[in-house]
């Protein structure tokens, strides 16, 4: 082996990379953006988690604690509810993720010390938030400190909703259905046009008589079939394996699917048309792949977040359908109840596809 003939080949190879813009700019920006951006968003301390408050005790030692409790700055009280329904309801509809209840007998229950003196109940079908109720329930609060009787008592009972056994999988299973499909789809679609760019197969289609539009949907439908059967697959799986239910409507379950499906299908032909070679489509899926997965909420609390952290997870579908599927399997909460997430998933879905078919042309360019 000779060092000159390895060098010129590496001196081609840089060469080759310095001119190649957007390869070269993913190398310097991938890293450099992940690591600001997860640095500073990745926090598994829960803040300012949507919360009820329900006082039947309403005497300064409740009020003591409430106090506490909002100075924790775990928990935020956007409501204040005068019946346990009202708790089931707000849950249900995902408008809050924790509760505090304190009884009418809280003061003689801190006395006798012989029963939890309050409650906070948790919305089970997520994970952050139950790590949230751990966090409260180790969280010393100096209006309990000096309550004489049993001290193996513990003061707080914590209660999971639609998942009382804390099982990893009721909460995982349906928030991979979204993981799964935005990689699969979002990579197979992105490489689909360059792929045809690539073989020389531009050629052929330029001939026809179809038009930009009528192009991109043809060229994503088919992956919406597949997109169906992954959903079908997870589900099946996920009850025979794990024994994760779903508890609302399936109907449900493959509407939102197939909005999502289509949102993960526009981002795959919008990288398409951005993307030269299908090795640069691979880059970009996976560099919009990893914060999804890591700010939507799947793997990391959203309500530990920065706010800006936050304002830019509301910018990625997944987000929004991870709310909207844990909703409607894990709380059976119908989608009409939801309509805002479903929404921001079309929003997102016609901006992107209009975008997408704007910057498609027929040519070999």
């Amino acid at each position: 082996m000779k060092f000159g003939r390895l060098l010129a080949v590496v001196r081609k190879e840089l060469w080759q990379l310095s001119r190649d813009r957007l390869t070269f700019g993913m190398i310097i920006g991938i890293p450099t953006l992940q690591l600001l951006l997860f640095g500073f968003a990745i926090n598994l301390d829960i803040r300012q988690l949507p919360a009820a408050l329900l006082d039947e005790s309403n005497t300064w030692r409740s009020r003591e604690l409430i106090a506490e409790l909002g100075s924790s700055q775990v928990l935020d009280f956007r409501y204040r509810v005068h019946s346990p329904q009202q708790i089931d309801d707000l849950l249900q509809r995902g408008k809050i993720g924790a509760a505090v209840v304190i009884p009418q007998d809280f003061e003689a229950r801190l006395e006798n010390n012989d029963r939890p003196a309050w409650q906070v109940m948790v919305d089970g079908s997520d994970q952050s938030v139950q790590s949230a109720a751990r966090q409260l329930a180790s969280f010393p609060l100096s209006s309990l400190d000096y309550v004489p009787g049993n001290a193996s008592v513990r003061p707080v009972e914590i209660v999971n909703f639609y998942n009382p056994d804390r099982r990893a999988q009721i909460n995982t299973v349906p928030g991979l259905i979204g993981v799964i499909l935005t990689m699969t789809m979002t990579i197979f679609t992105g490489m689909a046009i360059v792929r045809e760019r690539e073989r020389g197969n531009m050629e052929m289609l330029i001939a026809t008589p179809l038009s930009p539009f009528e192009l991109t949907i043809g060229k994503i439908l088919p992956y919406v079939g597949i997109g169906l059967v992954q959903v079908t697959l997870i589900l099946i799986l996920g009850l025979l394996v794990f024994d994760v239910p779903v508890r609302g409507s399936l109907l449900d379950v493959y509407l939102v699917s197939l909005t999502y499906i289509a949102a993960t299908l526009s981002l795959g032909v919008l990288i398409s048309t951005l993307a030269n070679t299908q090795f640069q489509a691979m880059q970009m899926a996976f560099f919009l792949f990893l914060p999804q997965i890591l700010l939507s909420g799947f793997m990391f609390p959203y309500d530990g977040m920065p706010r800006a952290a936050q304002w830019i997870a509301e910018l990625f579908p997944l987000t929004h359908f991870l709310r909207v599927i844990r909703g409607v399997m894990l709380r059976g909460t119908g989608i009409g109840e939801m309509w805002t997430e479903l929404a921001a998933l079309i929003v997102f879905v016609v901006l992107i596809l209009g975008v997408a078919v704007l910057r498609f042309r027929k040519t070999l360019d």
